[in-house]
């Protein structure tokens, strides 16, 4: 039963990952779209933020 539920929380903690990383990726390519520098330079921080969170 524990072993379940430890699956199911890396499960649903490895989708909530996917999902931030693929806002992020739309949200970056919407920036870079209309041109918005300001934005573009901080989803670039932002991802290069999340990105080490994850490997650490």
């Amino acid at each position: 039963m524990l072993t379940n539920r430890m699956k199911a929380a890396q499960e649903a903690e490895e989708l909530h990952r996917q999902n931030i990383q693929r806002s992020l990726t739309h949200r970056l390519q919407v920036a870079r779209t209309t041109g918005d520098e300001k934005l573009i330079r901080q989803l670039e921080a932002e991802m290069k933020s999340f990105e080490s969170t994850v490997k650490g």
